[in-house]
């Protein structure tokens, strides 16, 4: 795998760059051809906070993990664990979907361990999609309480989603 690393309000020294190399590496297991994978790792600080986030796009598949800690390291090693989770417990779904002659990029034939379960869907909700502004949307998210909301935007006349970010703000995913 090659990796993208840069930091921002941080210097990448060659020791934290080694060691992100070592640990994001040991995924190489996971991939078909991990020399043709790119993963970009973004170093920031807020506060006292060491923030890592791991972004490694494969075919038709975006892996993505951020966690923050005081310890760079430990933030480090704790991304790259839920990274590997994230691919252990989806080698189900990519399996069928591999099994349908699409090509993902990974290789399946690791050991799966017994404690992954397959997630299923429990809840299913129709909503009704009325046309609101973005800030009716903010209100209506914040008084249901949830993390998300989907709307259908006034301005633009698509869904849209809207979701807090984990610094307080919010983002909006548009739809075409």
């Amino acid at each position: 795998m090659r990796f993208n690393i840069h930091g921002k309000k941080v210097e990448v020294t060659d020791p934290i760059r080694n060691y992100i190399e070592e640990k994001i590496g040991r995924l190489d297991k996971y991939f078909e051809n991990p020399n043709a994978i790119e993963a970009t790792v973004v170093i920031r600080i807020r506060g006292i906070e060491q923030i890592v986030e791991v972004t490694i796009p494969i075919q038709k598949i975006i892996l993505r993990a951020e966690e923050s800690h005081g310890d760079l390291y430990a933030a480090i090693d704790i991304v790259s664990d839920k990274l590997e989770r994230q691919i252990r417990k989806n080698k189900t779904r990519m399996s069928k979907r591999s099994s349908r002659g699409e090509d993902l990029g990974f290789d399946l034939s690791f050991e799966d361990s017994k404690e992954d379960e397959e997630s299923v869907i429990v809840k299913r909700k129709q909503i009704e999609m009325k046309p609101m502004s973005e800030e009716e949307a903010i209100l209506q998210m914040n008084l249901i309480g949830h993390e998300f909301f989907v709307f259908k935007n006034v301005e633009s006349g698509e869904v849209d989603i809207l979701y807090k970010r984990k610094d307080g703000n919010y983002g909006i995913i548009e739809t075409k």
